[in-house]
């Protein structure tokens, strides 16, 4: 046996793994070296029988026991092994419940108890506005829910009889088998094909739910929606979604939020952002302005020579909390200087006449000083000429 390679290097876990660690990785390469999945691949088989006797021998705490002592040899008679390694004593029936669920489409649920059990639950989704998100509403949405059948009294059974106990699983709900695999016998368990996990057998159905034990009817549901919710979270109402089985509670009803854009407000968690236009001479005189908040107007006094793009904050006029909606964020405003596109002849010649009242005297300024620098250069060079003439 020396030329296999470590039951732990095989599994890639380390000489300290925890059981639940030593399955998830056994799992991990069942999944993927299985010959179901592998069909035809010699490798893929090989690999998968090398980690399978890996986790048969490092799952059992005896057989762990005598590896880590003795390696190899525990299984092989030597070292003062006890010999003779041998998967069909081994019950893998749990893992390979978990790993053959997954690929027939049955996931971890690979039997069904038939002890109380709750109902599943239902989703639906309900559209507000962006207010109505902000402030919380009460909506009502129509949705078909399960009842329990007035003729049966939800055992599927007709008025006058009952459910008799499954011959075949003896009202477990479940059946044990065993299946002959690339290394021996192994034992599984899955739910009773005769009763479907139910443990009972109905001879005559109810003619009313069909056996179901259940009727289905349109109900009105009221929803309170809570203020500050976001676009896409949800709302659960208990016990409003599928009936229990077998005396179990009702699942609940989760109920999505699809939140409404606005023309005016972006949110972004509990922050709201809008942009406002103001006028050039608000922009550059200064005054007050009036700002559309998700409480009605406000009045915020612009500061003369505001730029445009200007952020301006407004503290606690944001969303509110969910958990407090006394708590709220804040709303942040974007001033935009807006620049006339149309103008009369009157208007172009005030605006001109500001342009020469605001910038003709620095033009002036400017000019005199190139006139004062082109007179020095001039008599410059006239002086370097009469030198020379000298």
């Amino acid at each position: 046996m020396a030329d296999k390679r470590d039951y732990y290097e095989v599994l890639g876990v380390g000489k300290g793994a925890s059981d639940s660690e030593l399955k998830s990785a056994y799992r991990k390469l069942a999944k993927k070296y299985h010959p179901d999945t592998n069909p035809g691949d010699k490798e893929a088989e090989v690999k998968f029988k090398e980690a399978s006797e890996a986790y048969a021998v490092l799952s059992d705490p005896e057989k762990r026991r005598q590896y880590d002592q003795f390696g190899h040899a525990a299984f092989d008679g030597g070292a003062g092994g006890v010999g003779g390694f041998d998967f069909s004593g081994m019950d893998m029936g749990d893992i390979f419940g978990d790993i053959f669920g997954d690929f027939f489409g049955g996931g971890r649920s690979r039997s069904r108890s038939n002890g109380p059990m709750k109902g599943q639950n239902i989703r639906t989704s309900v559209r507000i506005s962006f207010q109505e998100a902000c402030f919380g509403v009460d909506k009502e949405i129509d949705i078909v829910l399960k009842d329990e059948c007035g003729s049966c009294h939800g055992t599927g059974a007709k008025a006058g009889t009952s459910p008799q106990t499954c011959p075949k699983c003896g009202g477990k709900g479940q059946v044990v088998f065993t299946q002959q695999s690339l290394f021996g016998v192994v034992r599984n368990v899955q739910s009773c094909p005769d009763c479907h996990g139910t443990g009972k057998i109905i001879k005559e159905r109810c003619p009313d739910c069909s056996g179901s034990g259940y009727i289905s009817k349109k109900k009105n549901i009221a929803v309170s929606i809570p203020a500050g919710i976001d676009n896409g979270q949800c709302v659960r109402i208990r016990d409003k979604g599928e009936p229990g089985v077998n005396g179990g509670g009702r699942g609940d009803l989760l109920v999505e939020v699809v939140v409404g854009k606005d023309p005016l407000f972006m949110r972004q968690d509990r922050d709201i952002y809008s942009t406002v236009p103001i006028t050039y001479t608000k922009a550059a005189l200064g005054g007050e302005i009036h700002v559309k908040t998700i409480d009605g107007e406000v009045i915020y006094t612009v500061k003369p020579g505001t730029q445009t793009d200007t952020r301006v904050r407004l503290r606690g006029k944001g969303v509110p909390s969910l958990r407090n909606k006394q708590v709220r964020g804040d709303h942040y405003v974007t001033l935009v200087v807006q620049v006339p596109t149309k103008l009369s002849h009157e208007q172009k010649e005030a605006l001109l006449a500001f342009d020469k009242a605001m910038y003709g005297e620095e033009e002036k300024a400017q000019e005199q000083e190139e006139e004062r620098e082109k007179e020095g250069g001039s008599s410059k060079s006239k002086g370097f000429k009469r030198k020379k003439k000298k």
